[in-house]
């Protein structure tokens, strides 16, 4: 795939908000024709593809599929998050029937990941409007650092500030790989098509998106939002884990705005000698 232009990257501070809460969120991206074609294709179902198979090569019996990664704002942003040419781990059509009467249980998608500085992205893209009855897919903001076991989480039913997708045709949201999430039921009479894919990087990902506002204060205030279901105490463990991966991800060990990682990590090399620390026993020994 050709490098995105740079307007079409992701800002440093989008990227600090990925971060943060796990998820970055573009709304109606894909244009109307594509979202009309999209069900047909979505039914008639997207062919398999090896894991492990670049991106520019695993659609090629999709050409849908291939305009879909292609499209700027898209393509911008799998460069940002993954890089250039990442490989595809699996790829899904996931469909809430109509007045089906059952949710999926709250999960992360895969065992437990102890990656510090680095992620896989799930892009998934909702060709239809999907309305509060249709079952949009329930995610927990700022879940996907803390260390759990795919459906580990299946028996939370409710946490405070999680969010239920509502959303235009066209829409198109970027997870990280460990966010709490699920699909809700159907009400609808409607069905509802949900198409995913699982992306891994091939390169580090330090500084792939646009740079140029690093530095803007609003990074900080990004990286340091909490959010409701969060613990008094082991919620500021999860600021920790995200300007841990922060600093990874830009290359800048020194990025600690309130001293969260700084405060934990420091190792004094310097060491004092037994005179100084004790100079009557010195002299004893030198006499």
């Amino acid at each position: 795939m050709p490098h995105p232009h740079r307007k079409n990257l992701l800002t440093s501070v989008q990227m600090a908000h990925f971060v943060a809460t796990g998820a970055f969120r573009m709304d109606a991206v894909v244009p109307d024709e594509m979202n009309q074609q999209a069900l047909d294709v979505l039914q008639a179902g997207i062919p398999g593809v090896p894991y492990g198979t670049p991106l520019s090569e695993a659609f090629a019996d999709s050409e849908f599929v291939q305009r879909l990664v292609q499209l700027p704002e898209i393509a911008g942003a799998i460069h940002s998050l993954v890089g250039p040419e990442p490989t595809v781990d699996h790829h899904a059509v996931h469909i809430r029937k109509a007045n089906e009467g059952e949710a999926q249980n709250l999960h992360g998608d895969a065992i437990i990941d102890v990656r510090e500085d680095a992620f896989d992205v799930q892009l998934m893209y909702y060709p239809q409007e999907v309305t509060l009855e249709m079952g949009g897919t329930l995610s927990v903001p700022g879940s996907h650092l803390r260390r759990t076991n795919e459906s580990d989480t299946g028996r939370y039913q409710n946490l405070a500030g999680q969010t239920r997708l509502t959303c235009p045709a066209g829409t198109v949201v970027f997870l990280h790989h460990g966010i709490w999430h699920g699909g809700r039921k159907n009400d609808s009479a409607i069905d509802r098509y949900m198409f995913k894919i699982r992306f891994n990087p091939t390169v580090r990902q330090v500084r792939l998106w646009d740079l140029e506002d690093l530095y803007d204060e609003q990074v900080a205030a990004e990286l340091k939002q909490t959010f409701p279901w969060y613990e008094n105490a082991t919620g500021r463990l999860e600021i920790y884990n995200r300007v841990k991966l922060w600093q990874a991800l830009t290359g800048d060990d020194t990025f600690d705005p309130d001293y969260w990682v700084t405060r934990v990590s420091n190792r004094p090399q310097r060491v004092i000698s037994q005179r100084s620390l004790n100079p009557h026993a010195a002299k004893k020994v030198t006499a």
